[in-house]
């Protein structure tokens, strides 16, 4: 099994990975840019910017520069992966839209099926594959 920063170096972009806040809040991401020391990923449900550190895997998130950590770069099956792109090109088409006007039909935001099922599956994948914990000290 590749050790930690082994595993975090291999990410290229249109990876998906899952990290996760000390308070539990999980991060699907995208893989949008991979440079020397860093991981620049777009979380998928919200569109939030993200920028990891590439060695320890970790970013700040929010307005209140929250810790959020890597913690499984399994790769996931072609139709979840595929799902989990879909999902964030209609996520960005609805950021798009002005403010005002982007909530007026609630029914935009609807799960598809094959949706639901890809957020199911994460869960348990991500979970059964967890990354190496850094080492301390």
């Amino acid at each position: 099994m590749p050790d930690r920063m082994t595993s975090l170096m291999r990410l290229a972009a249109g990876d998906i990975f899952h990290a996760e806040a000390p308070n539990g809040a999980s991060y699907v991401c995208l893989v949008l840019d991979v440079k020397d020391r860093a991981i620049q990923a777009r979380r998928v449900t919200t569109q939030e910017m993200l920028v990891f550190d590439r060695h320890t895997g970790t970013a700040q998130t929010g307005d209140g520069n929250v810790p959020c950590t890597i913690t499984s770069v399994a790769p996931l099956p072609a139709e979840i992966h595929d799902t989990f792109l879909a999902l964030d090109n209609k996520y960005k088409a609805l950021m798009e839209i002005d403010e005002k006007d982007r909530f007026k039909d609630p029914g935009k935001f609807a799960l598809s099926a094959a949706e639901k099922r890809a957020l199911l599956f994460i869960d348990e994948h991500y979970s059964a594959n967890p990354l190496p914990p850094a080492r301390s000290g």
